[in-house]
């Protein structure tokens, strides 16, 4: 049972990830044509993440009630049936369009706040010293889907000519329709291989209000402190997602709106999803057996915070190169570990809860951070870098100093 339900979970999460990957970049040019303001722009690209901030607990305590099968489900269908509406969005014109745009993100949201389903799933197979290695083929599948994403976006939209062969793409329509029969794929897969993973037996899950569960959640010392962790990691990561292209343009003298430029900023972010996937997919496993849970994260935090300080001030391609390998292989090694470590110390009656509040913390992260890097880089390109260093600093330091016995608690 096994091996095909980890290939399930992971394709959901892949295919989830594909689907955000080959709209996001679209968004914007899509709100132009609708005459949307820059605010709107924002609100339309930030409901996504809102909305995973609001319902990643809930996905994740009901499935700790009804079984990971029936929510993961549902939330597919939902995912093929949001990306439907994009696609419908797509082709209108003015208001209605925009607002069906807006409406289609908020319900792409809703239900892309499975991973945290995803994660339980995994934590419900896999015995305690195996889940830091098995949780980073979440965030392997996080970031292949988002490498590959935009690429088949801009396919699917404007087509290819390749060794011969042509394709002219689908016009504007085209990104959502193909989102969707991916995801509309993966409810029928998952459908006919995924068993229920959660046992029956046992003591049922407790079903506490949406912030109750979060107080519950945060004031558990330890694990607590590692969703704080796990937001600041993502705090910081976002920030450096917001603004690298704005600060690669500014070193190196690019024009973001030539589409050479454009590429080598592109390429840039496919190199450390890459390394990321590759941290995650493998060596993960082999850093978790011989440091343990604590002192990884506690290291991929320092390690972030060695890659942000200097990124401001490289002046070689070669030198940015090695300072984002090592940013890409810091913010690698802290999801998985966090997560698993999260799921050694949760009863097994409330995984999807508390990884529901955890997850919520990410995307409240990834709500806070561009806004919070965007405006802080139009005083100085090096501030946003520079705080966000610090900030992973002392999380890696409180870390250090704060999780040593967390293994073996709870």
């Amino acid at each position: 049972m096994k091996t095909p339900s980890l290939l399930i979970i992971f394709l959901t999460v892949f295919i989830d990830l594909i689907g955000f990957g080959i709209v996001l970049p679209l968004l914007p040019v899509y709100s132009e044509n609708f005459g949307a303001s820059g605010f709107t722009v924002g609100v339309i690209m930030a409901s996504f993440s809102a909305m995973q901030f609001l319902f990643a607990p809930l996905w994740g305590r009901w499935s700790d009630k009804v079984g990971r099968r029936p929510v993961l489900l549902i939330s597919n269908a939902g995912s093929a049936i949001s990306y439907a509406l994009f696609a419908v969005a797509s082709g209108l014109k003015g208001d209605m369009g925009l607002w069906m745009l807006l409406a289609s993100r908020i319900f792409a949201g809703i239900c892309g706040a499975n991973i945290s389903v995803a994660q339980a799933y995994i934590a419900d197979i896999t015995p305690p010293a195996d889940r830091s290695r098995r949780m980073g083929l979440i965030g392997m599948a996080f970031g292949l889907g988002f490498i590959l994403g935009p690429a088949l976006g801009g396919l699917s939209l404007a087509g290819f000519d390749v060794l011969g062969i042509k394709f002219n793409g689908f016009g504007l329509t085209g990104p959502g329709w193909v989102a969707a029969a991916l995801c509309a794929g993966n409810f029928l897969l998952t459908l006919a291989i995924l068993p229920e993973s959660r046992k029956p037996d046992g003591e049922p899950a407790p079903q506490r209000p949406r912030f109750e569960q979060w107080s519950h959640t945060l004031t558990r010392p330890q694990v607590g402190l590692l969703v704080w962790l796990f937001f600041l990691a993502t705090f910081a990561f976002t920030c450096f997602e917001t603004t690298l292209g704005l600060l690669v343009s500014d070193t190196f003298k690019l024009d973001i709106h030539k589409p050479d430029d454009a590429k080598k900023i592109g390429y840039l972010f496919a190199y450390c999803g890459l390394i990321g996937a590759f941290v995650q997919g493998g060596a993960i496993g082999r850093a978790v057996k011989k440091l343990g849970e604590p002192k990884l994260i506690a290291i991929s935090l320092l390690f972030t915070a060695a890659s942000l300080a200097p990124l401001p001030f490289v002046r070689s391609w070669g030198a940015l190169l090695a300072v984002l390998a090592l940013l890409a292989i810091g913010s690698s090694l802290a999801r998985p570990p966090i997560f698993g470590l999260i799921s050694i110390l949760t009863p097994a009656n409330e995984q999807g809860a508390t990884i529901g509040v955890a997850q919520s913390f990410g995307s409240l992260a990834r709500i806070a951070g561009p806004i919070f890097a965007g405006s802080l880089f139009h005083f100085h390109p090096s501030w946003p870098y520079l705080v966000c260093a610090g900030v992973s600093l002392l999380a890696g330091l409180l870390a250090w100093q704060k999780l040593k016995s967390a293994a073996h608690a709870g």
